[in-house]
């Protein structure tokens, strides 16, 4: 999920909104119509409910794709060992084009990066060039995705 916007008045998750939330993880193509029948709102009140979650972060709405199906055929996790700002790096990792997950983290690694390529060229044009390159890159490691065995987008509400 891309950087939440800054806001003061950031939605309650009351039990409504996460009813609304896991309607939209099973099928978010689910109509305003049917969430409320299912959560027990009317559809104005799912309507603006979703819509405030939207603006502030809390959810997006998204296809998901196969990287496969379409084009990406090499998946790797970058770890990177860093000095300096964290978190400006991480924000600099961010704006890499390729780059679609970044967390700074505690342990072996300062931060962990997620890439998804065409193929193993631009791999490395990511890492060498691009990952490299930035200020407070000292080391990285690179694990390269064999198969992926499980992916969910379901957790947001337990």
């Amino acid at each position: 999920m891309p950087r939440s916007p800054a806001t003061s008045s950031a939605p309650v998750l009351d039990g409504a909104a996460k009813a609304i939330i896991e309607q939209l993880q099973a099928d978010g193509r689910r109509s305003y119509a049917a969430i409320a029948q299912a959560v027990g709102l009317s559809e104005a009140a799912v309507r603006q409910r979703v819509q405030r979650l939207v603006d502030h972060g809390v959810v997006q709405i998204v296809a998901v794709t196969d990287p496969l199906q379409v084009g990406f055929a090499r998946q790797a996790m970058i770890g990177i060992k860093a000095s300096g700002d964290i978190e400006l790096l991480a924000d600099g990792l961010a704006d890499v084009e390729g780059v679609d997950y970044v967390v700074i983290t505690a342990g072996g690694f300062d931060l962990l990066v997620e890439v998804v390529c065409e193929d193993d060229d631009q791999l490395l044009e990511i890492v060498n060039r691009q990952i490299r390159s930035l200020p407070g890159v000292l080391t990285t490691e690179t694990f390269v995705y064999l198969k992926l065995r499980k992916q969910l987008y379901n957790w947001g509400t337990r």
